[in-house]
């Protein structure tokens, strides 16, 4: 079912799709703009909006300078032989609709691509003209062989026709009318005096307009003229043929209507998009059934619009009441308009906007008087609501302006009322504006029917514009009239024609409005508080994070200062062993060496801390691995896993697969992922003979060996375990062929299966 074109009119619809197509960038899709019409298949509006958003974010649609070649390709299939500009628009046109199809093609998102994917391929007709035509349409003399033959044969000949005469000019001086030689009728003569023409031998081939000019064609030049003649008759043939040939292959090519659809599709796309940027438009959302959410709606015809909230669900029909100029009407027209753009597949004017798709858009808006069918404002009003009760449904939107209006209030009162009830009955939804103050009460004890008002300013007798949704509108006649001087006494006496209940009620709506004031004020002063905590808030938090931001960096130079002595004191260690080759100096540098390695572990940043999430396992902890039947203390945590040192081995275990047994003690300095001295003692007669290589490169492993034999040498500490773990076995082997020249090892082997195998070493040092 097409919506109704009265309908579309009454709501200024015309309107927005001549702005569409104002934004076109081609006729064909300027002639899309102007007959678009609004759609009731949700799966086709859906895919339109995509389309809209695609080319907003996706691909930028540049169509200008393409131009609607239909009627040329109809006269081509008709078989007429069009021109060389014409062949040329034609092929600048498909060359161009190529181009954007290529561009679509590389930076769409999806919905482009389907739409243009009926832009056939026209290459070779496009290359065929433009190798044939220069830019100005006129055909190249390359565009044939015979072509070219024969334009190189017509210059030359030119040029000696030229010469020929030039050389009789002086001959005939007396008898010229000017010395010059011209070209009339496609051949070259002399411009003879007509007194005197007898006196030249030749044809005389034109006139000039006075008469006192002949253009006489020397005998001399005749049999040339006549070849020349030949040549252009030639050459124009050839033109043509050539010409008739290209205006066939523009005939063939079917694709040609399909790629001018494509390209005035995509156009009213691109056209939908700078409207939607131009007028500031957002995505609407279609939902199901009949509810209507509109959060910030203008009218997008109206400069400088007040936004407004339109909800309908629930609430079926919306009653607004109030004085008139106060933008009842435009209302109507804003929700009207945003549904039937979104039908449209177009963005609306809203911030945001949940619309369901509608069979129809019922209206009567306007005062319209039918003066050959005798009818009058309220026969046409009747003529228009007895359409909208007929097919008012849940999937239309029924929007009726000055219901009641026309006639007498009480008469008109009891019609709308009834025809509401007809509207909630049909389960309707939609808008109806009124002045009639019984709808009011009406309202009030009605469910699916809500009052609504637009506001209104007393003080200044302006009109705001603001929807004020559950609250009827006054007609403000009254004060209107006490603001304008009318006399005291013609006021009262109106008062008292309205009786005690016109009185009570608008007693009872500015009672009502000075609450709602009220009401907005407490509001306003909530917000304000709202927004002056949320403020303190950010202060705090600002602070907060200042003040962590200054706690990171000052552990940060902790850290710093931290590794330098430790740097500091590692460079000290390597000084004093090598010292220690002196057999004199051994003693003492080897107790100075182990006082600085106890210095440097100090010195030496400790890890970060783990965050503790009140497990009571913590690294240093003491727990039985019954799996083992062995206790041993955590060296490390990694989620759900364990590292444990059961004597000598290291095993990594489950956190479920233990217990607690004691609390956490320091962690042995010789842990794994501990970087720098690898043994450490406390006295002269204490020896670490565990030296931990995991983790390091091979140059800082040869390295950490090398000063841990020297030692162990000094101190005359035999074996020495060497922990490198297995892995590929690369360190393993590299560490070996370093202790094979070394002249301080004895000996070196694989340590036994249950102490680590082949990932430790135990190295014999000489005595």
């Amino acid at each position: 079912m097409s919506f109704d074109a009265r309908a579309l009119s009454a709501l200024d619809f015309p309107r927005i799709l001549s702005a569409l197509a104002e934004r076109s960038a081609t006729t064909l899709g300027a002639a899309r703009a102007r007959s678009l019409r609004p759609s009731s298949d949700a799966g086709r509006i859906a895919r339109e909006l995509d389309e809209v958003e695609d080319a907003l974010f996706g691909v930028s649609l540049s169509l200008g300078g393409i131009q609607d070649i239909s009627e040329l390709h109809a006269r081509a299939q008709e078989g007429r032989v069009l021109t060389g500009q014409e062949l040329l628009s034609a092929a600048y046109s498909l060359d161009g609709a190529m181009t954007v199809g290529r561009a679509i093609n590389a930076n769409s998102r999806g919905p482009l691509r389907e739409v243009a994917g009926d832009l056939g391929d026209h290459s070779e007709l496009v290359r065929r003209v433009l190798s044939a035509l220069d830019r100005d349409g006129a055909v190249r003399d390359d565009a044939s062989p015979r072509l070219r033959d024969l334009r190189k044969r017509i210059e030359p000949l030119r040029g000696r026709i030229r010469e020929k005469l030039a050389a009789t000019l002086d001959k005939w001086a007396d008898v010229l009318q000017e010395h010059i030689v011209t070209i009339r009728r496609d051949r070259y003569v002399l411009p003879v005096q007509a007194s005197r023409v007898g006196q030249v031998q030749g044809i005389i081939v034109d006139a000039s307009a006075t008469g006192q000019t002949y253009f006489v064609e020397p005998a001399a030049v005749t049999q040339l003229n006549n070849e020349l003649t030949r040549l252009i008759l030639d050459e124009e043939a050839e033109v043509r043929r050539i010409l008739t040939e290209l205006s066939g292959l523009l005939a063939a090519d079917s694709a040609v209507p399909l790629t001018l659809s494509a390209v005035g599709e995509l156009d009213l796309i691109a056209a939908k998009a700078r409207l939607a940027r131009d007028w500031r438009l957002n995505r609407p959302e279609s939902v199901p059934g009949g509810t209507y959410d509109l959060r910030e709606v203008r009218h997008p015809l109206i400069e400088n619009p007040v936004a407004n909230d339109i909800s309908l669900g629930d609430t079926k029909l919306l009653l607004i009441t109030g004085p008139n100029m106060g933008g009842k009407t435009a209302t109507i027209k804003t929700l009207g308009l945003a549904v039937l753009m979104h039908q449209c597949g177009m963005y609306v004017a809203a911030a945001s906007a949940k619309l369901p798709v509608v069979r129809d858009v019922l209206v009567d808006i306007g005062d319209e008087q039918s003066i050959e069918a005798s009818l009058s404002t309220f026969a046409s009003h009747l003529k228009h609501l007895r359409y909208v009760l007929r097919h008012a449904a849940p999937d239309t939107l029924v929007l009726v302006d000055e219901l009641g209006s026309g006639t007498d209030p009480n008469e008109g009162a009891a019609l709308a009322q009834a025809m509401i009830e007809c509207l909630l009955a049909q389960d309707a939804r939609g808008v109806i504006t009124s002045h009639l103050s019984p709808l009011k009460l009406f309202a009030l004890e009605t469910p699916g029917l809500k009052n609504a008002s637009m506001g209104f300013d007393v003080d200044t007798l302006a009109p705001t514009y603001v929807l004020q949704v559950g609250q009827p509108g006054r007609s403000f006649a009254l004060a209107i009239a006490q603001r304008m001087g009318l006399l005291a006494g013609v006021l009262n006496r109106a008062e008292e024609l309205l009786g005690p209940d016109a009185g009570l009620m608008e007693r009872m709506l500015e009672g009502l409005e000075r609450e709602r004031r009220d009401l907005r004020a407490q509001l306003d002063a909530t917000a304000a508080a709202r927004q002056s905590a949320e403020a303190e808030l950010g202060r705090v938090r600002q602070e907060r994070e200042t003040l962590e931001a200054r706690r990171g960096e000052m552990l940060a130079e902790a850290a710093q200062k931290a590794e330098s002595l430790y740097a500091d004191a590692i460079e000290r260690v390597r000084t004093l062993r090598a010292r220690a080759q002196e057999d004199s100096a051994r003693p003492r540098v080897m107790q100075e060496l182990r006082e600085l390695r106890v210095a440097a572990q100090k010195a030496r940043p400790a890890a970060a801390p783990r965050e503790d999430r009140g497990d009571p396992i913590r690294v240093g902890s003491v727990v039985d691995v019954p799996a083992y039947n062995a206790s041993g203390q955590v060296l490390e945590l990694r989620g759900d896993d364990l590292v444990v040192q059961l004597g000598v081995m290291k095993v990594g275990v489950k956190r479920r697969d233990v217990r607690l047994k004691g609390e956490p003690k320091p962690v042995a300095a010789g842990a794994p992922k501990t970087r720098g001295p690898r043994f450490t003692g406390t006295t002269a007669s204490t020896f670490q003979n565990e030296l931990q290589l995991r983790g390091l490169g091979v140059e800082e492993a040869v390295e950490e060996l090398r000063a841990a034999i020297l030692e162990a040498h000094a101190l005359k500490e035999s074996p020495l375990r060497v922990v490198h773990g297995k892995g590929q076995g690369v360190l393993r082997r590299l560490l070996r062929e370093y202790l094979k020249g070394e002249k301080k090892v004895e000996s070196f082997h694989d340590a036994e299966a249950n102490q680590g195998g082949h990932g430790v070493t135990i190295v014999n040092i000489r005595r």
